[in-house]
């Protein structure tokens, strides 16, 4: 493994699997979410972002944290394995409300409110994204492709990552 991605849903702890991920192996890690939004909230433009992940993408090892649909065509082309946290909603619900006030590594700012239109676009996530995500996956079926069910089954497999 030398190119990873990691995807889910929001509250998945993608972010977290991705850290734990990097620490077994020495890959560097990349979140999306720094790649495209400002400190203040506001985020890059389109170009920059692209430029931000070209560069990400140049490197000859990596693991990219997040989902950003418009641009997963061309991480799944670039990488050589996929981890998708394919967690229940209301786990990944309950982990978006338990983070707010927390700093996080991977954004560069405090939630210090739950964003209601984050949160529906969490709980509409497995019925709206997962099956874009799973139809794309369908179509590189040459990636290896590690899916976890739960936050057991992801912690079993990192532990046995030497």
């Amino acid at each position: 493994m030398k190119r990873a991605l990691v995807i889910g849903c929001p509250g998945a702890g993608k972010s977290t699997f991705a850290r734990r991920l990097r620490d077994r192996t020495g890959l560097p890690l990349v979140y999306l979410d720094r790649l495209y939004w400002n400190a203040d909230r506001t985020t890059v433009s389109r170009e920059t972002f692209d430029a931000r992940l070209a560069e990400a993408f140049a490197q000859p090892r990596w693991i990219i944290d997040g989902n950003y649909s418009r641009t997963m065509p061309v991480r799944l082309a670039a990488c050589d394995t996929v981890f998708f946290l394919d967690y229940p909603t209301e786990l990944c619900l309950a982990a978006i409300r338990g983070r707010v006030g927390q700093a996080r590594e991977d954004i560069p700012w405090v939630e210090e409110t739950l964003d209601p239109e984050f949160e529906v676009f969490v709980r509409d996530f497995a019925a709206v994204r997962r099956p874009q995500i799973l139809a794309l996956l369908a179509q590189h079926p040459e990636k290896r492709l590690v899916v976890f069910r739960s936050r057991e089954e992801s912690e079993a497999w990192l532990r046995a990552v030497t």
